[in-house]
Parts: structure tokens; C-alpha cells; sequence
């Protein structure tokens, strides 16, 4: 007899449901939501062939962790459980999620993800953190340039010396609005060693890794966009065809048919928004900046003359994301003509 198990996965707890292949209930309980309690709940039950619980940020730690207990785990698309899961019970309850899993897990009507690497994640976490500093930076500076001007000081682009002199200035024996002015200057000055000390710690890794370097050769590719392609395709043998990573990548159009109606809109946008941004900025950059004779640039410059600008850089972010993808996976370099 064949047993199938799904997990309802919350922060603290973790509720397990075993089914046979008939998809009668044969043991349900709950456990912590780490690997070794749900490990030492499901020896206490039936081997089970497979064991499926959907995406989440609990996801990569229990996946990589039951994985090396040996448990044949299956991470499957949150999307498509939520619709299933609605027509399996009436009540949405961890229970009966769980229930609906098991017996997604016995029927086979999923869809399995890919969960990245923990180094794969740790990578992302950095960029995220970046992104997240670099924007606590502009809403600094932002406050400090709103301060300034109700005072009729215009202060000059934040990032030059001259910023920081002329808002010291303009709060120079106001009280109040000089004690302001130093707080949200040494705040600013604190996020911007955080960023430093993270751009260095970006650049460490992109030198030492050699798919790294072979995307930073593309021009318009730099460290911060080669380290989280690398982070976000993971395993490049994953995607069998390099032009999937469009669609993976939410950089192919939309498309919508029912009977007389077939309609194709503008980029899907699944996938990682981010990732979206960085081959965006990529493109912009070899279409604006780049100076030397490029294959690539003209075909893209060739598409904005027939349509626009904006749509050449789309169809560039997708097909650098296509090239970038061919390089990790077959190894090969970069070829500007």
C-alpha cells in the first residue's frame, strides 16, 4: 500500500496529514515546524512515497532539511494549491489544508517548484537588504532636502560633498532645526557604511565566482546584476531551453483567449520583480551608454525605430536574461560581435 502525506505549514506549528492510496486518513497530528519534529512525526507513520507542502518563507529550510533526512518532500506552486485546496472542504482550517494536500499528494494534480539553494537565498537576502538600505538613504536625504527648502536653501545632488556642508549650513544656529539636521545626518551616514560595507562584500563574491565573471563581461552587466541572476536561476539546468527564462522571468506578454477573444497584452510580471529591474537597468545602460559596436545594441535600436523605446528595452532585458542564461549553462563567454 502506497501513503502520501501533506503538510499545512504555519510559524510555530506544523499539522501533518497521512493518506492511503485510496485517500482514507491513516494518521493526522501536529508538530513543531522544524525539520526534526516533523521528521520524528512522520517515522512514527507509515513510509510515505511522496510529501508535498506548498511555497512559503518557511519553504527552503524544511525542504533542504527533510530532504537530507531522506524524505521524498515536494514543494508545490501556492497559487494553484489555494484554488484546489477551495474545493476540497468548505472550512479553510490548517486541518483540512493539510487533508487537501495529502491528497494532492496522492492524486498527483500539482505543480512542483524549484526551491533554491540556502547559498542561493543568502545571495538574495543581501541584495533585499541593500535595496532596502539604499531606500532608507533616499528618504533621508529626501527629509533633510524638504527641511532645507522651507528655509530658502536648495541643497545640490545628495550624493556630492557639497550636500551635507550646505545642510549644516543652512540649520547653523536655528534651534530645533540644527539638532534635526544632525540626527538625520548621522543617520544617513550610518546607512551609507552599511552599503559600503555590503557593495564590498557583493564584490568579494562576484570576483570569486566565475559565472560572475562571465556575465559582468556583457556590457550593461555589473556585479550586483550577475550575483542575483546567478542567485535567482540557482541551477541552470533546471530551465531545459534558454528562452523559457522570458516567461520564468515574467518578461513575456500577457496573453488572454476565450473563443472569439484572443488577446495579448503587456509583460506577465511573474517571478522576481527585482530581477525584472536589474536586466531592465542592464538594458537601458547598453542602449544609452555603451559606445562600442554591439550586435546586440543595434538590433535593439532597430526594434525602438519601429516601435519604441521602452519596448526595445524590454525585448533587450529578455534577451540579455536568455544569453546571460546559455553562458551559466553551457560555460561559454560573452561574444560582442
Amino acid at each position: 500500500m502506497e501513503y502520501f502525506a501533506g503538510l499545512d505549514i504555519s510559524m510555530e506549528e506544523t499539522h501533518v496529514c497521512v493518506v492511503d492510496r485510496e485517500g482514507t486518513v491513516v494518521h493526522e497530528e501536529k508538530t513543531a515546524s522544524t525539520p526534526e519534529a516533523i521528521a520524528a512525526l512522520l517515522a512514527k507513520a507509515p513510509a510515505c512515497r511522496r510529501i508535498v507542502f506548498e511555497t512559503g518563507r518557511m519553504a527552503p529550510m524544511l525542504y533542504h532539511g527533510l530532504a537530507a533526512f531522506g524524505l521524498p518532500v515536494v514543494c508545490i506552486e501556492s497559487r494553484q494549491a489555494y484554488q484546489a485546496l477551495k474545493s476540497l472542504a468548505t472550512h479553510k482550517t490548517d486541518r483540512n489544508d493539510a487533508r487537501g494536500l495529502a491528497h494532492l499528494a496522492r492524486t498527483g494534480f500539482f505543480k512542483p517548484v524549484h526551491v533554491k539553494s540556502l547559498p542561493a537565498h543568502a545571495v538574495r537576502a543581501l541584495i533585499i537588504a541593500r535595496k532596502k538600505l539604499v531606500g532608507q538613504r533616499v528618504m533621508l536625504e529626501n527629509q533633510i532636502r524638504g527641511l532645507a527648502v522651507v528655509f530658502g536653501v536648495r541643497l545640490p545632488r545628495a550624493l556630492s560633498p557639497a550636500f551635507i556642508d550646505q545642510a549644516l549650513r543652512a540649520s547653523e544656529g536655528i534651534n530645533g532645526l540644527s539638532a534635526a539636521m544632525e540626527g538625520l545626518i548621522t543617520a544617513r551616514t550610518a546607512v551609507l557604511s552599511a552599503v559600503a560595507a555590503i557593495d564590498a562584500d557583493m564584490k568579494r563574491m562576484a570576483r570569486a565566482s566565475g559565472a560572475c565573471r562571465r556575465l559582468m563581461t556583457i556590457p550593461g552587466v555589473g556585479q550586483l546584476t550577475a550575483l542575483a541572476f546567478t542567485a535567482t536561476v540557482d541551477d541552470p539546468g533546471r530551465i531545459r531551453r534558454s528562452r523559457d527564462i522570458g516567461a520564468y522571468l515574467g518578461l513575456v506578454p500577457r496573453r488572454y483567449q476565450s473563443g472569439e477573444v484572443d488577446y495579448t497584452g503587456s509583460i506577465s510580471k511573474c517571478g522576481d520583480r527585482r530581477m525584472r529591474t536589474l536586466l531592465y537597468e542592464a538594458a537601458n545602460v547598453m542602449l544609452t551608454r555603451y559606445k562600442g559596436p554591439l550586435k546586440l545594441k543595434d538590433w535593439a535600436l532597430a526594434l525602438a525605430r519601429r516601435s519604441t523605446m521602452r519596448k526595445a528595452r524590454i525585448a533587450l532585458a529578455r534577451r540579455l536574461a536568455i544569453i546571460m542564461h546559455a553562458m551559466l549553462r553551457h560555460g561559454t563567454e560573452f561574444k560582442a560581435a
